[in-house]
């Protein structure tokens, strides 16, 4: 079935047609039609499913060509292969940048700094939003974004407000990097403001040693294994057992957890957390009981010891640790002042350590963390403060009058 092309008129069509309205090629040959650059949709079935979706172009041509291509291979889904892959260099053909190729070349400098997985997969996430809400305005270039614009993409987050904090950074990384490309010929987020209260530096949430007793407690109660659906393994109590052990003896992430290759991190008693600034494998060490459980799962489960059915992939593994096993096991354990949730066994990790006096410098290396940032989060447990503390309210009062001890009116003899 042929697919039809229309144009939607953004707002501030140049050629003054009202926002959301939309015309066809006929329209446009009118001696009076006054041109403009507004993106050309397709709209119809492929592969029985209805769709309106932008071609990316504002000429007829070029938009006929893309909707040719998809209809030759019957699937919507098949836009990315039927286009050339973004270059870094293009720019559209009257000199401005389409949004797509601008998201792409800032996922790509993000990439080339060599962040970790998961911020990268945070940048991922937010360029695929700012994509979705400029389909959504029919947008195509970057410069048709406008200050109202993010004020609206910024209102239609959800996230809590250190998480709205976070992406707003990132959209404003963003607005930076096209400027200094000259993509763009103004700041249009600079006025957007982080959620109050996003500053506020919260004392991270650890289990305590009795919360920690009654999730082992709750792993003991889940008794004979839990059934799963089709190609996944059942499950028993130490099977979460053992991810928490590790969990907590390595401060590894969850995500780092669940596809945890014994092969590949374990050597011995030690634990490959990562390499080290100085390029040299960054490990920490767990005991010996630990390491024959470990080594017991890898006999009965393969290297990837805590992975479920069929999947390899991080989130999905992640997943059904924390939504499904975990979870069980916190209700099971409950209730908990605070809301339980696996990164905080990573904090009872740093707590243990801070509790024993640990130095503050070496916790944060095994972490990957910087100091100040330990501090601002783990005061409360850093022994050595306390006792620094203590010892300076002992010598300001040494020499201060005290009171002769006296025997109280009616007091006991």
């Amino acid at each position: 079935m042929a697919l039809n092309l229309y144009r939607r008129h953004r707002p501030n069509c140049e050629g003054g047609r009202p926002y959301d309205s939309r015309s066809g090629e006929f329209d446009e040959r009118k001696k009076t039609w006054r041109k403009c650059a507004c993106p050309i949709f397709a709209s119809g079935s492929l592969a029985r499913r209805f769709r309106r979706q932008t071609t990316g172009k504002s000429e007829w041509d070029a938009a006929r060509a893309i909707a040719a291509a998809w209809e030759q291979v019957g699937n919507w889904n098949s836009a990315v292969s039927t286009t050339p892959e973004p270059s870094l260099a293009t720019v559209a053909h009257d000199g401005r940048m389409a949004i797509l190729d601008a998201t792409e070349a800032f996922l790509s400098k993000c990439k080339n700094r060599g962040i970790q997985p998961a911020t990268f997969a945070k940048y991922q996430t937010f360029t695929k939003q700012l994509k979705a809400y400029a389909e959504h305005r029919g947008y195509v270039f970057l410069d048709q974004l406008t200050v109202g614009d993010m004020d609206r993409f910024y209102s239609s987050w959800k996230d809590g407000i250190r998480a709205k904090a976070k992406k707003l950074d990132r959209l404003k990384s963003f607005i930076s990097f096209c400027l200094k490309r000259e993509w763009l010929a103004k700041d249009i987020t600079g006025d957007l403001q982080a959620p109050a209260g996003s500053s506020v530096t919260l004392p991270k949430a650890p289990f305590t040693d009795e919360e920690l007793n009654r999730i082992f407690a709750a792993c003991d109660a889940i008794g004979q294994p839990v059934p799963q659906g089709p190609g996944y393994r059942t499950w028993t109590g130490e099977d979460a057992k053992d991810f928490i052990f590790l969990s907590i003896y390595t401060g590894l992430r969850i995500s780092d957890v669940a596809t945890f290759d014994l092969t590949k991190r374990l050597h011995g008693n030690d634990v490959f957390l990562r390499m080290h600034k100085t390029r040299q494998p960054l490990t920490t060490w767990i005991p010996d009981w630990l390491v024959h459980r470990l080594m017991a799962r890898q006999e009965k489960h393969g290297a990837l010891i805590f992975r479920c059915g069929v999947s390899f992939t991080m989130k999905q593994l992640t997943d059904i640790w924390r939504n499904t096993r975990l979870t069980k096991v916190f209700e099971l354990a409950g209730p908990f002042e605070e809301k339980p949730t696996p990164h905080r066994f990573r904090h009872t990790f740093v707590r243990i350590l801070l509790e024993k006096g640990v130095p503050v410098a070496d916790v944060a290396e095994l972490i990957g963390d910087t100091e100040d940032v330990l501090r601002r989060h783990y005061s409360r447990w850093i022994k050595t403060r306390q006792d620094r503390l203590t010892k300076i309210l002992q010598d300001a009062f040494e020499d201060k009058p005290k009171p002769k001890l006296v025997a109280m009116p009616g007091g006991r003899g």
